[in-house]
């Protein structure tokens, strides 16, 4: 696979990290997504979808939390990601943020997996 890192940021509490593997953009997120934080996830998401890379799976496994501005986040990706033919896939939530997720109904509409590679090679 190709593995390269795109990018990085870190703001306080949340640290985003981009990278390419194969077909997928991998975007990897540790701390804290909220509404102090979600700017730094919104926009290499922009970025890669504005490039026509539509296919982003996010590693949640150092997620600790998701307030429903991150949630926002994420749900507007996926409605870009879905009209251009591509999908937002989420891997490795931890249970804190997993619950977040269930309790919204957001687990419903994101495709989901329990690791970064079952994600990556489903």
């Amino acid at each position: 696979m190709d593995r390269g890192t795109v990018g990085s940021a870190n703001r306080g509490r949340l640290r985003v990290e981009v990278r390419e593997e194969g077909p997928w953009v991998v975007v990897a997120l540790a701390g804290e997504l909220d509404h102090h934080t979600a700017e730094l996830l919104r926009e290499p998401l922009d970025s890669k979808l504005d490039a026509g890379r539509d296919r982003i799976v996010l590693d949640c496994s150092e997620l600790e939390f998701c307030d429903s501005t991150g949630l926002n986040v994420l749900l507007g990706a996926r409605l870009r990601a879905e009209a251009a033919g591509g999908g937002i896939h989420l891997a490795a939530m931890q249970p804190v943020v997993s619950r977040v997720f269930e309790i919204t109904g957001a687990d419903a509409v994101f495709q989901v997996h329990s690791t970064l590679a079952d994600a990556l090679n489903g």
